[in-house]
């Protein structure tokens, strides 16, 4: 399969999972744009052509958010892919306060890979936060997620300049002693 059917045939997938869900703005989104984003991101701004760590930015939310197996993930798209999947997914069994600590905790020792697919997430989310935030957020649980994305960032540093320069420049913004 060449690197295009592979690549297709990945967001194909992850648009049929995702494909009656939407973000919370206000213009509601398709929740697909997301995981595209944070694809885009590793191939535009980190230039990261590892198709892997690609496959897996466009599946990064379909274990949590939808009814996909890690099963799944690994017979369509194979073991490197899943294992970069697994790392980046959240327990949804546990708490939302456990999940985010976990993130935090986790974050220094991620794989490469992981790291990547975290960072292209966490900027993403965040430049989302500012042009368009979730409909029933207010200004207070904003600035708790920049907060708590920067602890999840600090814990990835060194893993690529260009989308932590980004994040940098974001939390500049956002946090007063950033």
């Amino acid at each position: 399969m060449s690197v295009a059917e592979i690549l297709i045939k990945t967001v194909n997938f992850a648009s049929t999972k995702h494909k009656h869900q939407r973000r919370k703005d206000e213009a509601q989104t398709p929740y697909i744009n997301h995981p595209l984003g944070v694809a885009y991101i590793l191939t535009s701004e980190a230039k990261i052509d590892n198709i892997h760590v690609l496959q897996a930015a466009i599946l990064h939310d379909t274990v949590e958010d939808t009814d996909t197996t890690f099963e799944e993930i690994e017979t369509e798209f194979g073991v490197e892919v899943c294992n970069i999947v697994r790392e980046v997914t959240d327990d949804k069994s546990l708490t939302k306060e456990t999940r985010k600590k976990l993130q935090v905790e986790h974050a220094p020792n991620s794989t490469y890979e992981a790291k990547l697919v975290k960072l292209a997430d966490k900027l993403y989310n965040l430049r989302d936060l500012e042009n368009s935030p979730p409909v029933d957020w207010d200004e207070n649980r904003i600035n708790q997620y920049f907060n708590w994305s920067k602890q999840v960032v600090d814990g990835l540093r060194g893993t690529n300049e260009a989308m932590e320069k980004s994040l940098d420049d974001i939390f500049k913004r956002h946090i007063s002693c950033a």
